[in-house]
């Protein structure tokens, strides 16, 4: 691949990351506060593009025409292939990962630092890390007696146990790990993995060990369900601070 060719690969590259900065789309691929980055290397592949198209001009206008067609080598038409993954990038938005992913990895919650002082909101909104963080390791005690609302979406256990999950995330999407809430009580008669639910309910002290790593997974009493649309952000990223 000569000069020209390559300054095209890196536009079309630098031109897909501002495009999935400028759009929510680097949410499926980054956590949020990166978009600056990506933001960043977009322009600066742009402007590398532009550098090497204006040297390569700038060097054969000095050479000799002659010269030139002799050291001229066929470049392998292979190497174009390399163009595909950057069609795929601006063309396909590749989907966040769900309950496949999170029924094949362990629970990866962890111990949090501290439990801030939760609002009095009725019902109380909660991310899915933090309920099972506090129902796991505060054994429940911030949680006694208060209605919650979770959302993620619906994955099944080999023997049929219903998970709310969220993929957290500490960089990017190649280390998201889920975070499990199994469901209990008023759980919907059809479950359709993949499905994002909110669900409103309270605190059990139930819990089970997840069937892949041993880790706990806490339950919730579930008094309601409601389908969802998946959320512009489908990554947790609550355990970063």
């Amino acid at each position: 691949m000569n000069r020209q060719a390559q300054s095209a690969v890196l536009f079309l590259l630098g031109a897909s990351l501002l495009h999935a900065g400028s759009t929510d789309l680097y949410l499926r691929y980054v956590k949020q506060g990166l978009r600056p980055l990506v933001l960043a290397a977009g322009a600066v592949l742009i402007a590398a593009a532009v550098a090497t198209v204006w040297y390569e001009r700038k060097r054969a206008r000095r050479q000799d025409p002659d010269s030139a067609r002799d050291h001229v080598h066929p470049e392998p038409r292979v190497s174009w292939l390399l163009i595909l993954p950057l069609l795929a990038l601006i063309l396909v938005a590749p989907p966040a990962l769900g309950s496949y992913s999170a029924t094949r990895t362990g629970t990866a919650l962890q111990e949090p630092l501290a439990y801030p002082r939760l609002p009095s909101a009725d019902p109380l909104p909660l991310s899915v890390v933090d309920y099972a963080g506090r129902a796991v390791y505060d054994h429940g005690r911030t949680l006694q007696g208060r209605r919650v609302q979770l959302t993620g979406f619906l994955a099944l256990d080999r023997d049929g146990t219903p998970y709310l999950v969220r993929m957290a995330l500490n960089c990017c999407a190649a280390d998201a790990q889920p975070v499990k809430v199994a469901l209990t009580g008023q759980v919907p008669p059809v479950l359709q993995p993949d499905t994002w639910l909110r669900i409103t309910g309270t605190y059990t002290p139930r819990r089970t060990k997840d069937p892949v790593n041993g880790g706990p997974i806490p339950f919730v009493e579930v008094t309601r369900a409601e389908p969802v649309a998946e959320p512009t952000d489908p990554y947790d990223e609550s355990w970063n601070g």
